[in-house]
């Protein structure tokens, strides 16, 4: 699909990152938008026995987050765009369909890309908060401190531009199928981002899965992390912060489970909770009123 994009916009760089923002934005805007509405406007108490922290955000902290998302996007696609462009002049190691590599090369490029990926997300995130020069980048993120799923990439736009890098370094380094490549880019970071930053909680896996991080790890990351305190900064495998020793204590967990396992979430707390009218994101003069979360 990659290479037919870039095909048909003639290896034109512009075109090429305007029609990849434009998809980006169509399901991002689609898949934020739908599990918003369910787990926030449409709220029960059933499912607010699944969300990490018992207050919900108002329409103002939803707004920025939208904001700041799509301006993400725009910085997030100019990494898939150049790594397009490049390997249309041939500067890049980046193929289409099978090729010469096989079906076994293409499964070992899996992993490759899942596990380097992985790494350089949780190495940059963490640089994110102990290097002053990062967190001053980095710490806008952190004003979502409840998030929702329109923070999946609510970064500002150096962030995401870098995060997006390994679409260039991988097939700068090693023969890589693009196709693969930005689908797993797009489905693990992107698609698994919207869940990182959903708010809720499963109950399997919960938050003391051995292996992945899940939502709440991502939310405790939002709720406790700050400069020099970089709990949880990896992204889908706990392996990193096990490593670097950045894993949250688990007598001080707070997660939805261990709430309840205290006598927390009752009906009446539930009651006494505030539902903001987000029907005020439909108004268009809502969108350019001053007052910011």
């Amino acid at each position: 699909m990659l290479c037919e994009i870039s095909s048909w916009s003639g290896n034109n760089f512009f075109l090429t990152w305007m029609i990849l923002s434009l998809i980006a934005f169509v399901v991002l805007i689609v898949f934020s938008t739908l599990i918003f509405y369910h787990y926030y406007v449409n709220i029960t108490f059933e499912k607010w026995l699944q969300k990490s922290y018992p207050k919900y955000p108002s329409a103002n902290y939803v707004r920025t987050e939208i904001i700041l998302m799509l301006k993400g996007l725009l910085s997030a696609t100019l990494c898939p765009a150049l790594a397009l462009y490049l390997m249309g002049r041939e500067k890049l190691q980046g193929y289409c369909g099978v090729g010469e590599y096989g079906w076994g090369y293409l499964v070992i490029s899996f992993f490759i890309i899942w596990l380097s990926t992985d790494f350089f997300e949780f190495l940059y995130h963490r640089m994110g908060h102990t290097i002053d020069a990062f967190w001053n980048i980095h710490k806008s993120h952190h004003q979502f401190y409840n998030p929702t799923p329109f923070a999946v990439i609510a970064d500002e736009y150096l962030d995401q531009f870098v995060r997006a890098l390994p679409l260039i370094i991988l097939p700068t380094l090693i023969p890589v199928n693009m196709d693969l490549l930005f689908f797993q880019f797009a489905t693990f970071f992107y698609g698994y981002g919207i869940y990182l930053h959903w708010g809720h909680e499963f109950s399997y896996p919960d938050a003391h899965h051995p292996i992945i991080n899940t939502s709440f790890q991502h939310y405790l990351h939002h709720a406790v992390s700050i400069k020099n305190q970089p709990y949880h900064t990896g992204f889908y495998f706990k392996i990193w912060d096990q490593l670097f020793g950045s894993i949250y204590p688990r007598e001080n967990c707070f997660c939805i489970k261990c709430q309840k396992e205290k006598g927390q979430r009752t009906r009446e707390e539930f009651e006494k909770i505030e539902k903001p009218d987000y029907s005020v994101l439909l108004n268009w003069n809502f969108w350019f009123e001053n007052k910011l979360a």
